[in-house]
């Protein structure tokens, strides 16, 4: 390994090895995000008696192949925190590689139902592992000022793979397709095989020597550097300080003030995230685009209304990534958020009206569309899980990601199985004013709760949210006669 490291070494301080590093960490969700798009333009060729498929699809074998991730999801997802602590980042990326590998090939040896349902089970793994283990990965490799920038590369590949399975599906058959996402993760796995684990874990397991030599690599320093050699040293102090006050995990999440604070400023921001109506844009940009059809000369194929979202999710990551360490987190998400929810409300009152008999233009839609996609693309989406490795500490980390995730995919799952349902109750427009208030909520709750994480260690946040708590408590004191 440290053979490996020197080979492709950087000097002169430079960091272009943590962006290199970056990117290949975060190609897994690129492939995940290619599972995920490929259900969007192949749910109607399943149905097909002309598909690919033996036999077409009923709406029962859609409803539960869309549905069984996030029920696996949550069981993987579980004791995916624990097992990362336990046993390392590199080591549970390289098993999450191996189930998109795992995922792909049983596509590739059957489209029946059973086998198409197995296959999506199967990646609840990666649709665990990619938003607990990825992000921890990213933010113990990367420099305080770059975690930010690198961090929203997660949703950024994500997005590349939706992007890239839209535009599969418009130019190539499924069995040529499914090789193309076959090919991705298997390249990834044996890239994986050589990369270093991060500095932190290695400290963990005592491996000081190595930990410095990766350090440096990612630094593109010497490991004689008297710098490096302070912040090792910083390192260990931290490890042995958490061996001597071993808690359990959550006593601590729980008893401590600034922890508990950040853990339900976290969970508060994610789940509303889950509930912002993004998922539920995607599934019906099909039947906006027909609605807005009638009134505007806008005849695009599914696959080329699906590619325009894709392009509309590329854009907003993009600009994510390019803006996030100038604005901060707290700005973007309150910006984005606002604007969420402006185009929900947007919605909304468009489907209120058509419904009743009212004229708008059919471009309304589609713009308030875009305006979700792009916004939860450049803010709501990254920012959501770049808070979590920003507001703990190695030790929390993992089991507040789990537990994150587990909230997550519960919130998907309900909306998945549920949202129909619920608008032939209360109708569609109601559904969209109610995740307009979700994302309205969020921009107020930030604005109040959220404090600037921007290339702010976990000591100095945790001495913010004290000082809140401690003022709020003065305040108190004084009010009383």
């Amino acid at each position: 390994m440290n053979f490996i490291i020197k080979k492709i070494m950087w000097q002169n301080g430079t960091r272009i090895n943590q962006y290199i590093f970056a990117v290949i960490i975060t190609i897994p969700l690129l492939s995940f995000g290619m599972v995920q798009g490929w259900l969007s333009p192949m749910i109607s060729v399943l149905q097909s008696s002309e598909g690919p498929a033996p036999e077409p699809f009923t709406s029962t074998d859609i409803s539960w192949m869309t549905s069984v991730t996030y029920i696996t999801a949550i069981i993987f997802g579980a004791p995916m925190g624990y097992l990362t602590d336990r046993y390392g980042r590199k080591i549970m990326t390289i098993i999450t590689t191996l189930s998109l590998m795992i995922y792909w090939q049983i596509k590739l040896f059957s489209l029946q139902p059973w086998a198409l349902i197995l296959a999506r089970a199967i990646a609840g793994i990666p649709c665990s592992a990619c938003y607990i283990v990825l992000p921890i990965y990213l933010k113990e490799i990367s420099d305080i000022d770059l975690r930010g920038a690198l961090g929203s590369l997660l949703i950024l590949n994500r997005n590349i793979g939706y992007l890239a399975s839209y535009v599969f599906a418009d130019l190539l058959e499924v069995t040529p397709m499914l090789w193309m996402g076959l090919l991705v993760p298997t390249v990834v796995f044996f890239i994986f095989l050589i990369m270093p684990e991060t500095p932190e874990f290695l400290i963990k397991q005592g491996k000081i020597d190595e930990a410095k030599t990766v350090l440096a690599w990612l630094r593109g320093m010497s490991v004689m550097e008297p710098s490096l050699e302070l912040e090792i040293d910083s390192l260990v102090k931290v490890e042995k300080q958490t061996k001597a006050d071993a808690k359990n995990v959550w006593r601590i999440i729980l008893k401590d003030r600034a922890t508990f604070k950040a853990f339900i400023i976290t969970l508060v921001i994610k789940i509303t995230q889950q509930f912002d109506g993004y998922l539920i844009v995607l599934i019906y940009a099909g039947f906006v685009f027909e609605r807005a059809g009638e009134s505007i000369t806008l005849h695009l194929s599914p696959n080329k209304q699906v590619m325009m979202i894709g392009l509309v999710q590329l854009l907003g990551s993009t600009v994510a990534t390019c803006i996030v360490e100038k604005t901060g987190r707290k700005l973007l998400l309150v910006s984005t958020s606002f604007a969420l929810g402006v185009g929900m409300l947007l919605l909304s009152t468009w489907f209120y009206l058509t419904d009743i008999g009212v004229w708008l233009p059919g471009w309304l839609p589609v713009l308030a569309m875009c305006l979700c996609i792009f916004a939860d693309a450049a803010g709501f989406q990254p920012i959501s899980y770049i808070i979590i490795t920003d507001l703990f500490t190695f030790q929390l980390r993992g089991t507040v990601s789990s537990f994150a995730n587990i909230c997550a995919k519960l919130s998907n799952f309900v909306q998945m199985k549920w949202f129909t349902t619920i608008c032939e109750l209360i109708s569609i427009h109601w559904t969209f004013l109610f995740f307009a208030s979700v994302c309205f909520f969020a921009c107020f709750y930030t604005l109040v709760a959220f404090p600037e994480t921007r290339q702010k260690s976990v000591e100095e946040i945790y001495e913010k949210l004290s000082s809140r708590n401690k003022n709020k408590k003065d305040e108190r004191i004084k009010a009383v006669p």
